[in-house]
């Protein structure tokens, strides 16, 4: 969590930054139009950090869960004898000539989980880029956009600007934040 922190206080300096330079150099509507793209772009990676943060939380519980019925299965002796399972009998590999046809037919077997973990990768990702909060990062972004744009107030390069806050900013700070964190 003091991750999450330090990265608060790099984009509100950052950002301080911003503003300050929007009220010294340029106008209300220069500011108006940075600041409504950094909040947009903050929320949509504050929402894409904690939905995926979530996903991998929910995929190492199920990852455990497996492990935990697989090493009931075996008793006390065959944990300290083969605490890897390296000799199992139930895995036996088979060495037979391999023909070109069984290669043929070995490629479209992995070729067809391939594409059943692809799906299933994305269905239990879902979780990670369809979040409420992202898609309410989203729609403020949008409509900040066209409020802007209706009003006859929107400035391209003050909105990118405000857009490329957060992500330059955690490419600044990550190197520093190891850094520090290393020492």
């Amino acid at each position: 969590m003091t991750t999450i922190k330090n990265f608060a206080k790099v984009f509100l300096i950052v950002d301080f930054c911003l503003i300050a330079y929007a009220l010294i150099f340029q106008n209300y509507y220069w500011l108006l139009n940075s600041q409504v793209a950094f909040f947009s772009s903050m929320i949509i990676s504050v929402a894409s950090f904690f939905s995926y943060k979530k996903n991998v939380q929910n995929r190492l519980k199920n990852y455990d869960a497996s492990l935990q019925n697989d090493a009931e299965d075996r008793d006390k002796i065959d944990e300290i004898d083969d605490p890897y399972d390296l000799y199992s009998e139930d895995i036996q590999t088979k060495e037979e000539e391999l023909t070109a046809s069984r290669i043929k037919e070995i490629i479209k077997e992995e070729k067809s989980k391939v594409k059943r973990n692809s799906f299933k990768n994305t269905i239990f990702s879902a979780g990670g880029y369809i979040s409420i909060y992202r898609v309410i990062g989203y729609a403020l972004l949008i409509l900040g956009f066209f409020a802007l744009n209706n009003h006859h107030k929107f400035i391209p390069i003050a909105f990118l600007i405000g857009l490329g806050v957060v992500p330059i900013a955690v490419l600044l700070a990550k190197p520093i934040l190891k850094s520090e964190v290393s020492q």
